[in-house]
């Protein structure tokens, strides 16, 4: 797919391209606000819960109508900017983002705060796709680009990482609304920034919006996560809980019934009748159903069990943040040597075995062993797995569907940890019955931590058995002056976000030859 920049009014006027730096600096800043509040809420849950009154399930529900809005959306997100300029759309994005931010910091009711929440998530959907097009319009191809690529990547791992801290100062020095409120001013500065400095640029191919497959994946979504959650409030026999998990079946049904028919696809079918496409989004599904509630549960025990502060428990986080964006930057290292598929077994089965160190804790633990050490060797595997996750779904599919199958695969593992979260917080909440003492807390959050570590088991015998294998180059393959397929993915793209999925382009190598 060609893009081709379109002349704004200021070029129009004869005025000077926009310096590099001013659009590197709106772009990384939406950026940022976007990946950062997929975390930051994580420490002011307990907050948020005294001040309004919200149920365990409300709380999950707090990071799931994000991450659900921002999974079920984000397609559609990367689409209509290809048909009404990434411009408009990172402006209308970033608008939403921020009013939804407001709404949400003086939220008075529980449901006022999830629903700004779910307005959050559309808003980063529609923003978070243009980002990296809007960057790569205004950088001339080359060392330059890179670094500015290279710089996106780092701002969006940064925003990851630095959830829980800033969640955390926030939430001890001000208040939990601080941890939304923060968004406004900021927001609104991008915005500033951003209409003045970038360039409008949309895609030449004509295509159609798909908002009723949007629409039915995230209603289909949301219900099914709350179907799962009253399954532990109501138990699965009763009405109200079979209704709600119907409806989910039919949405879904319905999903996939106006993709099949759809001329132009939200997610077009045919792309999972290739093996590597449908394997690695069927274990990124599952492993992102597992890790998603890592962050969740270890806030939560670090202050309702082990009484850390917000500020001392994001703290505490800080380690885990940092082993999962190693993890990230060693995969590419590895999979050179073993191949994508070995190192996605080898993170799985790390992940697995700190999730399982992780169930082992305790209401009178200690940080090094019962935060520190589980939480490295968690988010280690983490980021061992993701890359080579990423990279064999891609060298599989058709070039032309490079982007779409890159935009999926991070899909998979948002709309995974949302289910995930939903599944594991039952689970959680079946084991405490109601009681809130230290030590019945702990058995419901290490249960839900055993759970997944069965997940990743299952992820990881799923993936034994499904992904294929790469050929190793032959004499014919690339050589020094020119890098080999596997090489490719530099690192772990940012929670959500993904460059060739974010271009709607595909990569400038080669795909794997694949066998099995």
């Amino acid at each position: 797919m060609a893009d081709h920049p379109l002349p704004d009014s200021a070029r129009a006027a004869g005025r000077r391209t926009p310096p590099t730096w001013a659009v590197l600096l709106a772009v990384c800043a939406g950026q940022f606000l976007v990946v950062l509040d997929v975390s930051v809420v994580n420490v002011a849950l307990p907050s948020m819960r005294e001040d309004l009154a919200l149920s365990a399930t409300g709380l999950q529900w707090v990071v799931n109508a994000y991450s659900i809005a921002f999974a079920g959306f984000m397609l559609f997100g990367g689409r209509a900017g290809d048909l009404y300029g990434r411009k408009r759309m990172f402006l209308v994005g970033l608008a939403v983002f921020t009013a939804a931010s407001l709404a949400g910091g003086v939220a008075q009711e529980g449901w006022q705060l999830l629903a700004a929440r779910a307005v959050q998530g559309l808003g980063a959907a529609v923003l978070a796709p243009s980002t990296l097009t809007l960057l790569t319009s205004a950088v001339p191809e080359g060392p330059a680009r890179a670094r500015a690529i290279g710089t996106w990547s780092a701002v969006g791992a940064g925003g990851g990482a630095a959830g829980g801290l800033v969640g955390g100062v926030l939430t001890d020095g001000l208040s939990w609304r601080w941890v939304l409120l923060i968004n406004v001013p900021i927001g609104v500065a991008v915005l500033a920034a951003a209409a003045r400095w970038l360039t409008e640029s949309r895609a030449t191919t004509g295509r159609r919006l798909d908002l009723p497959g949007a629409v039915l994946v995230t209603a289909g979504l949301a219900v099914l996560a709350y179907g799962i959650a009253e399954t532990e409030a109501q138990g699965w026999d009763v009405p109200g809980t079979l209704v709600a998990l119907a409806v989910a079946v039919l949405l879904i049904l319905g999903f996939l019934l106006v993709e099949a028919r759809s001329r132009a696809p939200l997610m077009p079918l045919k792309l999972f009748r290739v093996r590597s496409v449908s394997a690695a989004n069927a274990v990124m599904i599952i492993s992102g159903a597992a890790m998603m509630g890592m962050w969740f549960f270890m806030t939560l025990y670090a202050q309702n069990v082990l009484g850390y502060s917000p500020l001392l428990a994001g703290l505490a986080l800080i380690p885990s943040s940092l082993a999962v964006v190693s993890g990230a930057k060693l995969a590419p290292v590895l999979m050179r040597s073993l191949g994508a598929r070995p190192v996605v077994l080898l993170g799985t089965a790390v992940a697995a075995a700190g999730f399982g160190w992780q169930s082992t804790m305790r209401a009178d633990g200690t940080f090094l062993g019962d935060i520190l050490g589980p939480g490295i060797v968690m988010m280690a595997g983490a980021g061992l797995a993701g890359t080579p996750l990423a990279s064999l779904a891609v060298s599989g599919a058709d070039p032309r569907d490079a982007g779409l199958v890159s935009g999926l695969i991070n899909t998979s593992r948002t709309m995974g940890g949302a289910l995930g979260l939903a599944i594991l917080s039952t689970v959680a909440a079946s084991a405490t019955a109601g009681a809130d003492a230290p030590e019945a807390l702990t058995d419901g959050y290490a249960l839900a931590f055993r759970t997944a570590a069965v997940m990743l088991a299952g992820a990881f015998l799923l993936g034994l058995l499904w992904l294929p294998r790469e050929r190793r180059p032959t004499s014919t393959a690339p050589t020094a002056s020119g890098p080999s397929p596997t090489d490719q993915p530099a690192q772990e793209d940012p929670p959500g976000i993904n460059p060739t999925a974010a271009r709607g382009d595909t990569p400038g190598a080669a795909p794997l030859r694949q066998e099995g």
